[in-house]
């Protein structure tokens, strides 16, 4: 049997079923070692059923999908759904043109995996050449 100085079990309540269950002090321990501050505030059921449930919706889709926002794709006219406000400024596309648009674009070239929109160049360097520039 170990010992669990400094920790004793403690009766809390599940946010989820309201049922009591026991954080003990072996797993308050356990808690400490991790740096976990907080309790628990569902019970090892709750929180089976919450993992179990959360891992089908990310797999699955799940029952609480994203919000979903109609458009019309700036290529081919179409209606379609998208995962964002849209901006009348920015085209939004369907997901066949959106895969077009994709496949169309040429990869980017920076050097040593800092490319991306700014070329390579960070804020400093875009400032300065900016001020340069201007000048």
């Amino acid at each position: 049997m170990m010992s669990y100085e400094g920790y004793q079990d403690r009766i809390l309540t599940c946010r989820d079923c309201g049922q009591e269950f026991t954080f003990t002090a072996g797993e308050q321990e356990f808690f400490a070692t991790k740096g976990l501050t907080n309790a628990p505030s569902r019970c090892p059921e709750c929180r089976k059923a919450r993992r179990n449930g959360s891992s089908q919706q990310r797999s699955y889709g799940g029952s609480s999908e994203r919000e979903q926002h109609d458009a019309i794709c700036a290529t081919c006219g179409k209606a379609t759904t998208v995962p964002f406000v849209p901006r009348e400024d920015r085209p939004v596309y369907c997901s066949d043109c959106f895969q077009e648009q994709r496949a169309s674009r040429a990869p980017r070239s920076g050097g040593g995996g800092r490319g991306g929109r700014n070329g390579g160049r960070d804020r400093h360097d875009r400032d300065n050449s900016w001020d340069r520039d201007r000048w």
